[in-house]
Order: C-alpha cells, then sequence, then structure tokens
C-alpha cells in the first residue's frame, strides 16, 4: 500500500498579505484593503508578548457598518479577532483543512519562528493542494 502524498501548507500559502496596526481606524483599515485588494488583514502584535489579530470586511460590516458607527472613531482592535488561529508552514494540508472545517475559518496566517510568513485559505488549499494530488 503506498502512503498519501503529503502537500505542505507552504505550498499553498500565498506569501503576499496586508497588515495593519490595531490602533488604526476603520476607516485606515478599509483603505489597506481597498489598496491591498485583499479583505483580510493581519493586526501586527504590539509586543513580543502580545499575539496576531486578523480583521475581516465581514467584522466591518456586522461591527461597524451594521451598528451604524463611525468608521473613523472605531479603533482595529476594537473589533478585530484575537488571537486566531495560525498554522505552521510544515503542517499537512488535510490537517489545515480540518482545522478550517473545524472552526469554520475564512483564512489563517501562516507562522514560522513567531513571525506571520504567508495565509492559506480553503480555496488554495483545494485549488493549489489537493489538485496537486490528483
Amino acid at each position: 500500500m503506498t502512503e498519501p502524498k503529503i502537500i505542505r501548507v507552504k505550498e499553498v500559502m500565498k506569501a503576499s498579505f496586508a497588515s495593519i496596526d490595531g490602533t488604526a481606524t476603520i476607516s485606515d483599515a478599509l483603505k489597506e484593503m481597498k489598496a491591498s485588494g485583499t479583505s483580510v488583514l493581519i493586526v501586527n502584535k504590539r509586543h513580543d508578548d502580545d499575539e496576531y489579530g486578523m480583521i475581516t470586511s465581514g467584522d466591518i460590516a456586522r461591527q461597524v457598518l451594521a451598528k451604524d458607527r463611525a468608521p473613523d472613531r472605531v479603533n482595529v482592535y476594537e473589533i478585530m479577532t484575537c488571537p486566531v488561529i495560525q498554522v505552521h508552514p510544515e503542517m499537512d494540508i488535510r490537517y489545515c483543512s480540518r482545522l478550517f472545517a473545524t472552526y469554520n475559518l475564512v483564512r489563517v496566517p501562516v507562522v514560522e519562528n513567531g513571525k506571520v510568513i504567508g495565509m492559506v485559505s480553503p480555496n488554495s488549499l483545494v485549488l493549489d493542494g489537493l489538485y496537486k494530488i490528483c
């Protein structure tokens, strides 16, 4: 019996991602999202003992737009998700996919040696990962 081919997260992750400081306003976050062509931003750590956060356009829609809050008066840290589930670049995409399914995730930062080195999504797991196995 042959062992299944293992595809690692590092093989399917997107190395480019956008980030922002938690003290920035939602207006700043929207400008960064628009400029970067993304709907997800990594929120940088404030210090070494902090954790990475994440903010999505969905978070902004639910917690700012739907509540009629002023984007220039709300800080990113007020509505971000922190801490976020993160994966290691050596993780098998099968396990990564289970995390997405279990926790209903949209994107996950790939972290190595305490630094974000990329982002992974269900699309990249399937279209770039599972495709290689077929």
